[in-house]
């Protein structure tokens, strides 16, 4: 699934109520925090309910996350190991870290053993061996489990489990020959050609093939309880479970450390969801789905994705692509790649299980994206009906002022077109013709010069929202008359600002109202309304947008301190505090800079000589 928004506004509805791996990231998108659940909906729901989730660091958490974005799994085990992987990839600094290779049992089966055993293992040095040599099975999650489902693989497939130095020592079977569990090649009771196909139905069965070995568990349970044998069958039912819990996370990890990306599909009309999962050095690297536009058939479209996926260099080529199906034209689709790329389209296996994975996710997001698009045509049509509009409104633009440092003002306009963010409709603004900080003043400059763009360019919203009361709603309503925009409809969004009590802390109980122009009181909005979500996120949106500008135009500013020599970080942040801006800065006295706590007169004069000369 792509990212959702990370605010209050979230529309939960959005993540599926399954097990899988959630992720929230920052605004530059570095991952802050990796977890896991059994439902998403339910865990991500506990991070915006008040008192949901005691951790310190859920604080910071909540301030620093733009987005949150999820993976969806078949089951917890599989969640648990690509939680394990994410967090050993991207080391997320709100994850603590007590896992490391060695937290997950292996097992390993080393073929260069005349009878090989499977060998428990906590980390595989994966350089040191080669891959024909040793074949690997896990992680596994829960070791119990594994060692109980080990001794149930004996029952069906007899392998040896002494040590060399006790199998070439033996005269005679042991008594796990006797009693089935053995096939005891030590004595020569088996082939080595017997015995290596012996090995082999071992490897299927923990590769996740366990037909045989579970209707062998079930056969026995059934019989145990013919017998009235209850607290036996219990027994084997819970062996059973525990196979099944074994293998289950089997594929969703890859045991080599080959460069692969992994394409599911999922399809409703004319809308294509690739959802891509890339493998790099054995763990999961990135998750992301990808949206296409077509009615071309799945090879047909293949082929468009993959060029428009890895044509020209847009991103890093695997070694390997793992396909739903092979792509049109595929020699050509091979040389586009530039050579070196093996495609595969796998029916079983650990490929296949990797292939299903992305799959699943690819139906998990066109299911989002059907659901979110209902969602907005509700939202809009109940805006037109709040509005007394003729019809839902398909264009609204969002305004947001941003201070920077008391006398620089910056400002956003962001756009949504049929209820999704429309990112070349986004403008920023410097405001140039404002004294000071005068939030109402700046308003009306940049709501002005937008109209007036757009009626000369016949580029005009059906609804502009004004994040603000009545006064900045006043502001921008005489910008639209002075534009001659008269058809464009306005509205302003501002929180009625009250608390609440939970556990005996104050909480923001806020509720949202609406200003329209000429109504005495404003209209507040239930917090289950669609049209109330959107135009809070319209109203985050402009606001992460005007907040973006305002970071990057300070930076621009205070790099002209950042260049005198011996004014370190201390130093600057006591001069901006004292005189407010660069701008103040510059025109204050030497006496007044030397008065600085560490700056003296010297330095106070080579401040200013910089500043002026600049």
């Amino acid at each position: 699934m792509n990212a959702l928004p990370w605010s209050a506004s979230i529309d939960l509805a959005q993540i599926p109520e399954r097990p899988g791996v959630y992720v929230f990231r920052d605004g530059d998108g570095k991952v802050l925090y990796v977890g896991k659940a059994a439902s998403l909906r339910d865990r991500v729901r506990s991070y915006r309910r008040a008192g949901g989730d005691g951790r310190l660091m859920i604080r910071f958490l909540d301030q620093e996350a733009k987005t949150v974005e999820v993976l969806v799994t078949r089951t917890e085990q599989e969640a648990l190991l690509l939680e394990d992987s994410w967090i050993k990839t991207h080391k997320p600094p709100h994850n603590v870290r007590l896992k490391d290779d060695k937290s997950f049992l292996m097992l390993e089966l080393r073929h260069g053993e005349r009878f090989p055993r499977l060998h428990f293992v906590r980390a595989h040095k994966r350089s040191t061996a080669s891959t024909r040599a040793v074949r690997v099975f896990g992680p596994f999650a829960t070791a119990s489990a594994v060692r109980q489902t080990l001794s149930d693989l004996h029952r069906v497939v007899p392998l040896r489990d002494c040590p060399d130095t006790v199998m070439e020592h033996r005269s005679r079977p042991c008594l796990k020959h006797q009693i089935g569990l053995c096939s005891a090649p030590c004595v020569g009771y088996v082939d080595a050609k017997a015995y290596a196909e012996l090995v082999e139905r071992a490897a299927r069965i923990l590769s996740g093939e366990t037909k045989e070995l579970e209707h062998e568990l079930t056969a026995r349970m059934k019989s145990a309880s013919a017998e009235l044998d209850y607290e036996r069958a219990a027994q084997w039912r819970d062996r059973l479970a525990a196979l099944r819990r074994t293998v289950e996370g089997q594929g969703v990890t890859p045991k080599d450390k080959v460069a692969r990306d992994v394409l599911g599909l999922a399809r409703h009309a004319d809308v294509a969801v690739v959802h891509r999962l890339a493998f790099r050095e054995g763990r999961l690297a990135e998750s992301r789905s990808h949206v296409f536009k077509s009615e071309l058939p799945d090879e047909e479209l293949l082929h468009q994705v993959l060029t428009a996926l890895y044509a020209g260099g847009a991103r890093e080529r695997p070694v390997e692509l793992v396909l739903p199906c092979a792509p049109a034209e595929r020699v050509l689709v091979e040389h586009l790649l530039g050579g070196g790329v093996e495609l595969r389209v796998p029916t079983s296996g650990e490929k296949r299980r990797m292939l299903d994975l992305a799959g699943e996710n690819a139906r998990t997001e066109l299911l989002r994206r059907e659901k979110e698009r209902a969602s907005e045509e509700e939202a809009l049509a109940e805006l037109a009906k709040l509005l007394d509009l003729d019809e839902p409104p398909e264009v609204i633009d969002g305004f947001d002022i941003s201070n920077l440092q008391g006398t620089h003002v910056v400002a956003s306009r962001v756009r949504f077109r049929q209820g999704h963010a429309d990112r070349a409709g986004y403008r920023r603004f410097k405001v140039r013709g404002v004294e000071g900080q005068d939030d109402f003043a700046s308003m009306r400059e940049v709501v002005l010069r937008s109209l007036k763009r757009g009626v000369e360019d016949g580029d005009l919203p059906d609804l502009v929202m004004i994040d603000g009361g009545a006064a900045q709603l006043d502001s921008a309503l005489a910008a639209r008359d002075e534009a001659g925009a008269f058809e464009v409809r306005m509205i302003g969004l501002a929180k009625a600002r009250s608390e609440r009590r939970v556990k005996g802390r104050a909480k923001d109980a806020s509720e949202e109202r609406v200003f329209l122009p000429g109504a005495k009181e404003p209209i507040e909005l239930a917090r289950t309304s669609r049209a109330r979500h959107l135009l809070e996120r319209i109203r985050d949106e402009a606001h992460r947008f005007a907040i973006t500008y305002h970071r990057k135009e300070r930076g621009k500013i205070t790099s002209r301190l950042d260049a005198i020599p011996g004014l370190g970080p201390k130093k600057r942040r006591a001069l901006l505090t004292r005189f407010g801006s660069v701008a103040g800065v510059e025109a204050a006295s030497i006496e007044a800079l030397a008065a600085v706590p560490g700056i003296g007169t010297e330095l106070a004069q080579a401040i200013l000589e910089h500043l002026r000369s600049a």
